[in-house]
């Protein structure tokens, strides 16, 4: 075997050899998320081969990091004696996230099998929105009374049941309310040991609310750089916390979602490969832009007479069509990342359409005059035509300058309307975006091509 393969191609060979003695041993000092991944690229025949070659102490690790469909796969193979008895290891969040997957009957059991103080603090969690701040929590919080004193509080910190690292200790009131937070290490340095928690507490934090959506709690988190935010319900109570780690899962997910709408799919393809639920996932975007299609056709059909009494100019329509689409996507993409981001402000929008105009012009301006130049020199010579070929050269260019300003225009414009109606701007706006381009630049095109010419004669 090369010793050039990386170890996790050399692990996968035994496992096609089924050489699982040495696959046991290989994986056995792998970090969870190394041996998760090595599941997901076996095949899946073997998932549940490889899960039982793990150490059951990083068993609820290694399902922890599963993507969705190894982990279903997985978890289908289990009774529900062996999923309780992992989930119950995993962190509260972990174990919801894959409950959260069975059937409500299969859920029920498996939580009846676990623990009390573990199964409820599951159930907690189950009762939230899959995407919403409760439902991507966890509820191991460190949690202080204000009236409780420094010696206490590191006393109770020496006697924590917890393997989580953590730096704050939240402090709350009687009737359970976030008050504030405090960092061990100012309780170490607290010569005071008598000083009470609630004179300490720094009270100028941020929270996430149960319902807020994951994605404005990492925006949240990312505008004020924060490891872990604090999650409390609508009366300030506190019920759980979000750390770095969850933000991150959630970026991912809220980029590859926003990717996908805006190819005319999503996620599910990655986890079903059928092609017919393939196809009903694409279809309805390409027959949108299909009609836009057969609306540009009719367009060329109308001006027919006159491209075929000017032939040369047919030549330039895909360069245009081309290049207007392209402006479009490139501005509604930009537009429909900084509305995923919430960067766009109601005062902005006069000047996002501005400058996509200006950038859209600039592009136009230096494409216009390359094709201008280069139409120039192709369309034939002088005599050959009933225009000067110059002349030509002229309108393909002025043509292409206006149809790149005004596909800027539409692609960020559009994505700023469906905004406004409530409409996922990242699902919708492509097939605006192609459809209002194709039409807008033959409309200019040959709009512009007529005005001219015919002044020229």
């Amino acid at each position: 075997m090369s010793t050039e393969l990386k170890a996790e191609d050399q692990v996968l060979t035994l496992v096609e050899q089924e050489n699982w003695e040495q696959v046991a041993a290989a994986i056995s000092s792998w970090h969870p998320a190394d041996i998760a991944d090595l599941i997901e690229q076996a095949s899946d025949e073997v998932h549940r081969k490889l899960f039982d070659l793990v150490r059951e102490d990083i068993k609820p690790d290694v399902l922890a990091e599963l993507e969705r469909e190894a982990e279903t796969d997985l978890v289908e193979s289990m009774t529900n004696s062996e999923l309780s008895d992992i989930v119950e290891d995993m962190a509260p969040d972990d174990a919801a996230d894959v409950l959260g997957d069975l059937p409500e009957e299969r859920t029920e059991t498996v939580l009846q099998l676990m623990e009390a103080e573990e199964s409820e603090d599951v159930r907690k969690l189950l009762e939230y929105e899959e995407d919403s701040a409760g439902g991507i929590m966890t509820t191991d919080v460190v949690v202080m009374r204000e009236q409780q004193t420094v010696e206490e509080a590191l006393q109770a910190i020496a006697y924590l049941d917890t393997s989580e690292r953590f730096h704050y200790a939240n402090i709350i009131d009687r009737a359970n309310r976030l008050i504030g937070y405090i960092d061990v290490w100012e309780l170490l340095r607290e010569r005071n040991r008598a000083r009470k928690l609630g004179e300490l507490a720094h009270r100028d934090f941020k929270t996430a609310v149960v319902t807020m959506d994951q994605e404005e709690v990492a925006h949240l988190m990312g505008r004020y750089d924060l490891a872990v935010i604090p999650v409390v319900d609508q009366a300030g109570v506190l019920v759980g916390r979000i750390t770095a780690d969850d933000v991150i899962d959630v970026i991912e997910e809220e980029a590859s979602e926003d990717i996908f709408k805006m190819a005319g799919s999503d996620d599910a393809e990655l986890e079903d490969r059928s092609v017919v639920k393939s196809c009903m996932v694409r279809l309805p975007w390409l027959l949108i832009t299909l009609l836009g299609s057969v609306v540009t056709s009719l367009i060329l059909r109308h001006f027919h007479a006159y491209l075929s009494s000017l032939i040369v100019l047919a030549a330039f329509v895909p360069a245009v069509l081309a290049m207007g689409g392209n402006t479009g996507i490139q501005s509604s993409t930009l537009v429909v990342r900084s509305l995923a981001l919430g960067t766009v402000r109601q005062g902005k929008l006069f000047s996002i359409l501005g400058r996509e105009i200006l950038t859209g012009g600039l592009m136009g301006l230096i494409c216009g005059t390359i094709i201008g130049i280069v139409s120039r020199f192709i369309v034939g010579q002088p005599g050959t035509l009933p225009f000067a070929p110059a002349h030509v050269g002229a309108v393909v260019g002025l043509a292409l300058f206006s149809a790149m300003t005004f596909a800027a225009l539409f692609g960020a414009l559009v994505p700023l309307v469906l905004d406004r109606c409530r409409i996922d701007p990242a699902m919708a706006s492509g097939p605006f975006v192609t459809i209002t381009n194709d039409i807008s630049a033959l409309l200019i095109y040959f709009g512009v091509t007529i005005l001219m010419l015919s002044r020229m004669v």
